[in-house]
């Protein structure tokens, strides 16, 4: 393995330039050439491939975003499309490609395979995902993010004994409302996993009125309801003024903290190490404590699921 390229694709994560970072410096090491593609799979098929030396990735671990840019580019589905930007790879006789990305960005990754490229992933999302690791990069930033900005709503709920809905990212996946609602504190939590039962939620949503409480927390995965046509129902069935917020892409932005920066170093350095020695279509995972592999097509397959056991900790949950 003389050379690799990196590229950034989906959603963006903090993060996502940690791995960066470590690519380029863990291929150094190895001396082997490093290039960066530059807006994702769009750039690899336009052929804005250019090579990354360690000072283009310097004093870039602790700032968020992407370097590389990201760009969504569904015309990658075509074989055509696929075919050109394995082509400008092998033209400069890049043998390896490392995919920082969801689920999406994977399925890009195993279309390059099959035109004879090389290729790992690593789990960057911030909705935490991908269901073959425990966890992904950038989620427990967007956590942060999330939390910190409920903090702030449940102060002014309490001052003025309000309920506040709020909606956080995840797509198809409960885990920054779950972990969010529960670092709150936060007794009402909707998300696929749960499933939603609107009269039941605004019946729980009164009953803790009716206990006294100045105020009360909904935390709501996206996609789930209309969150503001929610608030206007719990307040026309408890009396007590309610607001909806939807956090939006607040979330993927910020300084990644230290847990998603050692990640994302040592999940790139061990796909650096997993090409150098021939290893292909896999993606890298965290079990426990320790950074693995497994094939690509089969963590794609797995189904993410919430242990039961979180479910005891909030009130609203399985209807």
């Amino acid at each position: 393995m003389k050379k690799i390229a990196v590229l950034t694709s989906g959603g963006d994560a903090p993060g996502m330039n940690a791995a960066i970072r470590a690519v380029v410096r863990s291929c150094l090491h190895y001396e082997i050439e490093p290039y960066g593609v530059y807006d994702g799979f769009k750039g690899l098929y336009e052929n804005n491939i250019y090579p990354l030396t360690r000072r283009e990735v310097s004093r870039i671990i602790n700032r968020g975003g992407t370097i590389l840019g990201s760009a969504r580019f569904p015309e990658f589905h075509e074989e055509s499309y696929q075919k050109k930007a394995a082509k400008n790879l092998k033209d400069r006789d890049i043998e390896g490609l490392i995919v920082i990305g969801g689920d999406g960005s994977f399925k890009g990754a195993l279309a390059l395979k099959e035109q004879g490229i090389m290729t790992i992933g690593i789990p960057a999302t911030i909705d935490n995902d991908i269901a073959a690791t425990d966890y992904t990069i950038g989620f427990f930033t967007a956590l942060d993010t999330a939390v910190e900005s409920i903090d702030k709503l449940r102060d002014t709920s309490f001052s003025h004994q309000r309920c506040s809905v709020v909606e956080v990212m995840g797509r198809h996946c409960g885990d920054l409302a779950l972990y969010a609602g529960i670092a709150v504190g936060s007794e009402f939590i909707v998300t696929p996993e749960t499933g939603f039962n609107k009269q039941r939620t605004i019946e729980k949503v009164k009953e803790s009125f009716t206990r006294n409480k100045r105020h009360a927390i909904v935390v709501v995965t996206e996609k789930m309801t209309d969150v503001f046509q929610l608030s206007k129902d719990i307040e026309q069935a408890t009396s007590h003024e309610t607001r909806a917020t939807v956090l939006g892409h607040v979330q993927r932005g910020g300084t990644p903290q230290a847990f998603d920066r050692v990640l994302a170093t040592e999940m790139a350095e061990h796909a650096v190490y997993s090409l150098k020695n021939n290893a292909s279509s896999n993606v890298i995972i965290l079990k426990g404590k320790e950074i693995d592999s497994m094939d690509m097509q089969e963590a794609l397959n797995m189904k993410k699921e919430i242990p039961n056991k979180r479910y005891g900790l909030v009130g609203q949950l399985k209807n």
